[in-house]
């Protein structure tokens, strides 16, 4: 069966794509690769895949039994069959991880092979991932990504780049159109996209907390939360954020779409960022401090949940 291929001696490797990390984010954009046929179309195209938790290879693979997917044992094993790799894993510490492993990305580098790092991880991590790749030969290319399970579902997300202008020109009105709505390229210096992405993740977690405190102040004053969501819909403050948001929160449903503890990852590093650059960020830094209450609260047990739950910590901090 042409799903379950298992001996690639015949394809021609430089037009495989390799994709690394199927969560939450990477499933729907590996789906993007195939459903909008830049892999996966032929022998000579497959698409190339490996996650930590082996279940989620086979899950994706059977969602496609008519494309080109292979399952590799390792993260080297997928850099080794493919021209050009995208990865994309929850943590800083799985990137890493999964990075300096004896069978991970960086032992299968050689000369020519092209890694695109999709995660939001430390500038410092990102730099030293670029640093180890082209000393092998290899190219790379920062891209985090702004959007969650929706965006990266729907190719609608937004690639913050920069690294090799080679491999971003290669790739931009094809692999990355058909993830996102849209490409930016700062910089050759790899930092440029990490900077650019903790910006917009700490300006969303503190709307995000704003808009808690907010909701919970019209609740306790007998105003309809409900009301006041169309309210904010209808100014100036209106937010495609609060529109889809505020509904759930209401209810109290945080499906996660972007879980907590991920989002706080990234404000603790922008408030890093933002005292190494000597930037005034008490705003931030103070809505950064909300969310590591919620995400260390046991009792709450939100971490998990979608940042949006921030909004119950809020409410649990408010006098009743």
């Amino acid at each position: 069966h042409p799903a379950r291929i298992s001996d690639t001696s015949t394809i021609r490797m430089a037009a495989a794509i390799g994709f690394i990390g199927l969560g939450i984010m990477g499933e729907g954009m590996a789906a993007r690769l195939i459903t909008e046929n830049v892999a996966g179309q032929s022998e000579d195209t497959p698409l190339i895949i490996w996650n930590r938790t082996g279940s989620k290879c086979t899950s994706f693979q059977e969602r496609f039994p008519d494309k080109h997917i292979i399952i590799k044992e390792s993260a080297k094993d997928v850099i080794e069959a493919s021209g050009i790799t995208f990865s994309i894993l929850s943590t800083p510490e799985a990137s890493k991880s999964v990075f300096e492993a004896d069978d991970g990305v960086l032992a299968g580098v050689s000369e020519g092979k092209c890694i695109v790092d999709c995660a939001t991880l430390a500038e410092d991590d990102m730099k030293r991932m670029d640093s180890a790749i082209t000393a092998k030969g290899g190219k790379f290319l920062e891209a985090p990504v702004s959007g969650s399970k929706g965006p990266a579902a729907t190719g609608t997300l937004i690639f913050l780049c920069a690294g090799s202008k080679e491999i971003f020109s290669t790739i931009e009105t094809s692999h990355l159109a058909a993830m996102g709505k849209a490409s930016h390229f700062f910089s050759e210096e790899v930092g440029y996209g990490t900077r650019a992405k903790l910006v917009v993740n700490s300006l969303m977690g503190t709307m995000m907390a704003a808009y808690g405190e907010g909701l919970a102040l019209a609740g306790a004053v007998g105003l309809d939360c409900d009301t006041m969501i169309e309210v904010i819909s209808q100014g100036a403050i209106a937010s495609p954020m609060y529109a889809l948001k505020g509904p759930k929160m209401v209810k109290h449903d945080h499906a996660p779409n972007f879980p907590l503890k991920h989002a706080h990852k990234d404000m603790k590093l922008a408030s890093d960022l933002a005292k190494s650059a000597g930037v005034e960020f008490s705003v931030m830094d103070q809505a950064e401090a909300v969310f590591r209450e919620a995400r260390e609260d046991k009792d709450l047990n939100v971490a998990d949940e979608d940042f949006s739950a921030v909004f119950e910590k809020v409410l649990g901090k408010s006098k009743k």
